[in-house]
């Protein structure tokens, strides 16, 4: 297989410019796969993409660049390190002026308000470079103005660190270039989507945005649990004490991130219908929505044959070591299951790179509770090889949108367990009677084990329950039912390429 490079111009023009913001092609699974199926499922459409990373990010290409992949590069966002050309001169507009437009922005997040703030930016009479505007004399007016707008009442060191970080990420998407293409797809809102909503405001071709989980709600997990980011603001009680805390900037700042996408966007697709309300909320209108389920390969799952005979009771559950997958429940649930069913075999199917300190966690649990002879991280192997010795698929993600490994499992006929997340209920129940599998709570390592028991040791309940998920997944996740949609999305308005941002 052919990896590639970080950067692949090729000079031809891409019909879609993909717009992608930690993911693809240097982490495997998940998302990326699904970009790598779009792709390849659009043969006669060219692409680009603009992969937005974090700076000091190891990376390595995870999947072979598609022959239709025409343009590739990264957008490294940048912090008060980075380095680059400074303006020619004095910037032309004072710092305080653009960190109220960066402020109005922010507190907004309108369209109009990101239009006059990238116009501000990119102004070529004002002479303001990136680096500019994230390190150095300019950047320090810029924050010390932002910061007795937004948060005096703060420690300043504990604001400055979050400003840049906002800040880096956002004017790196206002000075990024994009390639010339007919559609702009985000596959997120954050930085993706802000990315976006510039090209809009350009006029640069129709703009569109597929969310598979709600990138908004991800991110305020993620600011609520993180310890790294001081609580700057103790409001006791005070239900009517409207100061901003350092969560609260961070917040705001993806909430009105994704308003300014919504409101740029000609289309707005999701996986399914409880991702919507979210979405509307947010601010985007019902005239845009539209829903594209995961399509899979259904002949190349259909083909997986049954377990043979002798094959030791086997549970697989593939996806990456990481946290947001609770690999550690899954492990707790393997000791209940050797209990109950000694020869059993649990798998752990998925890259170990991504965290680690996470990964190595989990094999520290497998042998603190015993589980050697019983559990394998077998990394990433070929999902329809090891679907072919697994009786039944396990799921204990915290977070999902609608996982392809559940839909993949169901095409070859095996039931799952997977925790209450994203569309996996609608996907496992379907209708009354007609169950794939079971359901289980967050963080219950007893009900996953439980289910699995059930499953494991009653050949009838399991062949039945996975010929009903084999029914479901047909009728509903084909392949191709979600490409032609998808190529319906990309066929342009009026036929003509439009210019570069």
């Amino acid at each position: 297989m052919s990896i590639p490079a970080f950067s692949k111009p090729t000079g031809q023009p891409a019909d879609v410019c993909l717009i992608v913001e930690g993911c693809y092609p240097h982490i495997s699974g998940g998302v990326s796969t699904w970009l790598d199926w779009l792709m390849r499922a659009c043969p006669t459409s060219n692409f680009a993409v603009r992969s937005i990373v974090t700076p000091g990010e190891a990376r390595s290409a995870k999947y072979a660049f598609p022959d239709n992949l025409v343009d590739f590069s990264e957008i490294v966002l940048a912090g008060p390190e980075s380095r680059g050309r400074r303006g020619i001169g004095t910037p032309a507009m004072a710092a305080h002026e653009l960190a109220a437009l960066a402020v109005a922005f922010l507190e907004s997040g309108r369209l109009g308000a990101l239009a006059r703030l990238e116009q501000a930016v990119n102004d070529p009479n004002a002479g303001i470079s990136l680096r500019d505007l994230v390190s150095g004399p300019y950047a320090w007016r810029l924050c010390l103005a932002a910061y007795q707008a937004l948060m005096p009442h703060a420690p300043f060191k504990d604001f400055f660190w979050a400003w840049h970080a906002l800040m880096g990420g956002l004017f790196s998407t206002m000075k990024a270039e994009l390639p010339p293409a007919r559609t702009y797809h985000a596959i997120s809102t954050g930085y993706a989507g802000l990315l976006a909503a510039r090209a809009a405001l350009h006029g640069a071709g129709q703009v569109a945005l597929t969310e598979h989980g709600i990138y908004t709600n991800e991110r305020r997990i993620e600011i609520l649990m993180a310890d790294w980011i001081v609580d700057t603001v103790d409001k006791g009680l005070a239900m009517a004490d409207r100061r901003r805390d350092l969560r609260d900037l961070w917040i705001t700042a993806f909430e009105s991130y994704a308003r300014a996408c919504y409101e740029a966007c000609d289309h707005v697709t999701t996986l399914f219908a409880g991702n919507q309300p979210m979405q509307r909320l947010q601010g985007a209108r019902e005239s845009q929505l539209s829903i594209i389920a995961n399509g899979i390969d259904l002949d190349r799952f259909g083909a997986v044959p049954t377990c043979p005979p002798g094959n030791p009771p086997t549970v697989s559950l593939i996806g990456r070591v990481v946290p947001i997958k609770d690999i550690k429940t899954f492990v707790s649930a393997a000791g209940i299951i050797r209990d109950r069913v000694p020869n059993a075999r649990v798998i752990v199917a998925g890259s170990m790179d991504e965290d680690p300190d996470y990964a190595a966690e989990c094999l520290a649990l497998v042998e603190e509770l015993g589980l050697s002879q019983t559990v394998e991280f077998a990394g990433k192997v070929d999902t329809a090889t090891l679907l072919a010795t697994t009786d039944v698929v396990v799921l204990t993600s915290l977070s999902e949108a609608q996982p392809l490994t559940i839909l993949e499992a169901g095409a070859a006929g095996r039931p799952c367990v997977t925790t209450d997340v994203g569309a996996c209920r609608d996907i496992i129940e379907g209708e009354a009677g007609r169950e794939g599998g079971f359901i289980a709570e967050l963080l219950a390592a007893d009900q996953i084990a439980e289910h699995v028991v059930r499953l494991l040791l009653d050949e009838q309940l399991r062949t039945k329950l996975g010929e009903n998920l084999r029914s479901r997944v047909w009728r509903d996740y084909a392949s191709e039912t979600s490409a032609e949609k998808y190529r319906a999305l990309y066929a342009s308005p009026d036929g003509t390429l439009q210019r570069a941002v």
